[in-house]
């Protein structure tokens, strides 16, 4: 990302020449201490202290290729819910409580440990469990398995 920031900056630097006397902000050197971008963002002060559980989500039973396989997300850990006594539906004050279904995926375990110790938030990791898979083919399904069993009568 500062990357692009300071290519763009370049780019605006040799279109305008004006420009090219005036500092930008990619040209500072800014230190981000673990979970100072939480501070500066505007985040509301009890937001910032958040528990995070960072998990590879299982595939679907009705899922059969491997594209989203091997993907991370980090769910909030919510207290605040309580049943709608007029409609039954659970209702929760916490706005982050339905954020992590959609938004917050990422590749890798390191790139959701990294973003919330930005955010300065406690994380804990849950391990991905890969099942054993025994190869089959399609074929085995009409191989011959021996005589049929006939039920005996007791």
């Amino acid at each position: 990302m500062a990357a692009s920031v300071n290519r763009s900056a370049r780019l605006l630097r040799s279109a305008f020449p004006a420009l090219a006397r005036r500092s930008f902000a990619s040209d500072a050197l800014v230190e981000v201490k673990p979970g100072e971008v939480g501070i500066v963002s505007g985040i509301p002060e009890e937001h910032l202290r958040r528990r995070v559980i960072i998990y590879s989500p299982a595939r679907t039973a009705t899922q059969q290729g491997s594209g989203k396989v091997g993907k991370w997300k980090i769910n909030f850990v919510s207290t605040q819910k309580w049943e709608n006594p007029l409609m039954g539906w659970t209702s929760t004050g916490d706005p982050y409580a339905n954020v992590g279904d959609s938004a917050l995926s990422f590749d890798s375990e390191e790139a959701a440990k990294a973003f919330a110790e930005k955010l300065g938030w406690a994380y804990m990791v849950k391990k991905r469990h890969t099942p054993l898979l025994k190869p089959k083919a399609y074929a085995d399904n009409f191989k011959w398995k021996g005589p049929p069993k006939t039920e005996t009568a007791d």
